[in-house]
């Protein structure tokens, strides 16, 4: 996929969780460090609703894109749930695992982007 095409997909996710209140959501381009994505995007709820309407509108939006989703994870639990849309994978926390688990610390070789407009 072209770097053009991959840069908006991590615009409309970016878009999504601000809509849903995602709070500080943070971009990391790990494409320079990671076959795994490109971007990381990662957020956290204030509470499982808030997860789970993050979650649900990340999907519609790359949904109407044409985007498609090659696997979703932990839903059920709340706690952490993982969009992998192949070259953006995006987190959506809780406060409590956002903390615990810190991937802004275990991906900071990853350029943080600091502004959307970055992209």
């Amino acid at each position: 996929m072209d770097k053009d095409n991959v840069k908006e997909m991590a615009r409309i996710v970016y878009r999504a969780l601000e809509d849903k209140k995602g709070e500080n959501i943070s971009i990391i381009d790990i494409s320079g460090i990671s076959p795994l994505a490109d971007y990381f995007i990662i957020t956290n709820g204030s509470n499982d609703s808030q997860v789970k309407a993050l979650v649900d509108n990340v999907e519609e939006k790359m949904h109407e894109a044409g985007h498609s989703q090659i696997q979703r994870e932990g839903l059920r639990s709340g706690n952490w749930v993982l969009l992998d849309y192949g070259d953006v994978v995006v987190h959506v926390f809780d406060r409590e695992n956002r903390e615990f688990y810190h991937l802004e610390r275990i991906w900071s070789d990853g350029r943080k982007i600091e502004n959307i407009d970055e992209l």
